[in-house]
Order: structure tokens, then sequence, then C-alpha cells
């Protein structure tokens, strides 16, 4: 079965990352780039709007190519092609925008706020486990 590794951002830049498994990662199966799913999956309330992502070599998922293949293609720009100069063309390999059970990460949009736990600074952990110990 297919194990997806989430990352979801929000509106306001905040982001985290989860990993979703087996019965978890079902609903994902099929889905589209730019589909919207309910975010009750990952545990919060709203929408999830899948933005794009990558297989598990690294290849990037593309919004305008049909199915869920790899395919190589000729790109003067956009996803899947990096610091192309006018006029310059190259033939690139990605992926459809179909998810399946090859991809390994999704990058989803959140249309509400997340709440992202803070962790405690190094010297602050110190501080709280000398006080625990005396």
């Amino acid at each position: 079965m297919a194990t997806f590794k989430l990352n979801i951002s929000d509106k306001k830049g905040k982001s985290i990352t989860k990993e979703v498994k087996e019965k978890d990662a079902g609903p994902f199966l099929g889905l589209q780039v730019g589909s919207e799913l309910d975010a009750a999956i990952v545990g919060e309330s709203g929408k999830l709007k899948i933005t794009g992502g990558s297989d598990k070599s690294g290849v990037p998922l593309r919004e305008d190519i049909h199915g869920g293949a790899r395919k190589y293609i000729l790109l003067s720009r956009g996803v899947g092609l990096r610091d192309a100069e006018k006029g310059q063309r190259v033939r690139k390999l990605v992926r459809g925008n179909t998810v399946t059970e090859e991809v390994y990460q999704l990058n989803c949009f959140f249309d509400g706020e997340l709440k992202v736990e803070e962790k405690p600074a190094e010297g602050q952990e110190k501080d709280s486990a000398e006080k625990t110990k005396a």
C-alpha cells in the first residue's frame, strides 16, 4: 500500500509535515494536482488542495501532463526546469498530474490556519531538565 509524506502549508506561511500510511493514504490515490479533499484525514478541519509533489526518485509532478506515468517533455519554463535562459528549451523527465503509489511527497495547501507546535530552544531544554532533577 502507499505511503505519502505530506507538506502542508497555510496562508500565513506556516507549514507542517505529516506522514500518512496504508488506509489513511487511500483517499489520495487517483487524485490530481489541483484537487481538493477534506483535511480531516490529517486531523484538521477544512480543505486541503494538492499543489504538487514528487515521486520516490525526486521527479516532480506536473499539472499539465495527464496520467501518472513518467514522460520526457520539452520544457522552456515551469515545474521541473530551473534556470533556463530566454529561448532555451530542455527535454526533462516529469511525472503526470495523477497521484499513484510511486508518489512519495505531496505538497498541499490548507485553507485554514495551522496550529504549529514550537520546539523549545536548546538552552531552555537543559534548564528544564536540571530543574526536574533538583
